[in-house]
């Protein structure tokens, strides 16, 4: 998604049936899923979740590739490695990095 937004999203589009008829329309929902632009909405920086009583502003990170290190141990990531491994495991879907 990092790499190439607009194409994983029109990709994504025709998955659902809902392919953009124009470019335009691609761009308006990369802005509105942006991120920046959520991380600043009054509701996410002010706001908490009723039940959980969790502040919206904690569940925004940075947003840039590679920013778990700062968040989590390896032994976390060899953990949460093995989980997603055995979630995905003989559906085709590769996470090449």
């Amino acid at each position: 998604m990092k790499k190439d937004p607009k194409e994983q999203l029109r990709r994504l589009a025709c998955f659902l049936g809902r392919p953009f008829e124009k470019e335009e329309e691609v761009d308006k929902v990369l802005w509105r899923c942006s991120l920046e632009r959520l991380k600043n909405l009054e509701v996410n920086q002010h706001g908490a979740d009723p039940w959980l009583g969790f502040e919206y502003k904690f569940y925004f990170r940075r947003g840039s590739v590679g920013d778990w290190k700062n968040n989590m141990s390896n032994e976390m990531k060899e953990k949460l490695d093995h989980i997603t491994a055995m979630k995905y495991e003989g559906s085709d879907l590769s996470f090449g990095h």
